[in-house]
């Protein structure tokens, strides 16, 4: 998210104006699994031997740590990715919601909910979608709150844009 997909605090112009920045490998990154937390010394430190999140949980993976770490350096060589990524997403919510539905989430963002407040139409959906070859998750309580069931797209720049509209 961002102009040069330096995420939220670009977006909020808050860039370099923050002390913590959070953000997950799995989604954002497409490393499948993982995520940091960047802050200062003192605090990380001191999270590493308190916070129960992090010591009831397992390191991120080599493999993903590096792979994330080529995908930060491609982000700064090139704005190509993320502007194919920003077409995507503007794609797929404004067509969505010319068709009816509601996208939840910020407007930027490529993880793009479409709500749809029923578990069992949400299953049914992510059910059918995965026959068409379009994997999306359905999401229904406790993950989100009851009756805000929802299916989660997510999309990639790795996609082109007609597989988004063939998605929509």
């Amino acid at each position: 998210m961002g102009k040069t997909g330096k995420g939220t605090p670009e977006i909020f112009g808050l860039h370099g104006k923050i002390d913590f920045i959070s953000s997950t490998l799995g989604k954002s990154m497409g490393g499948a699994s993982g995520g940091f937390l960047s802050g200062p010394r003192e605090v990380v430190d001191m999270l590493r031997n308190k916070a129960r999140t992090y010591l009831f949980s397992n390191s991120v993976a080599p493999c993903i740590v590096g792979a994330a770490i080529e995908a930060y350096k491609m982000l700064d060589e090139s704005t190509e990715l993320i502007k194919r990524l920003q077409t995507n997403t503007k794609i797929f919510r404004t067509q969505m919601k010319q068709a009816g539905f509601k996208i939840v989430g910020h407007e930027e963002s490529p993880i793009a909910p479409v709500w749809l407040g029923d578990a069992k139409k949400a299953s049914e959906l992510a059910d059918k979608m995965l026959e068409e070859n379009i994997f999306v998750i359905g999401f229904s309580y406790p993950v989100v709150p009851k009756n805000e069931a929802r299916i989660r797209v997510q999309l990639s720049a790795a996609h082109t844009e007609e597989q988004v509209i063939r998605c929509v």
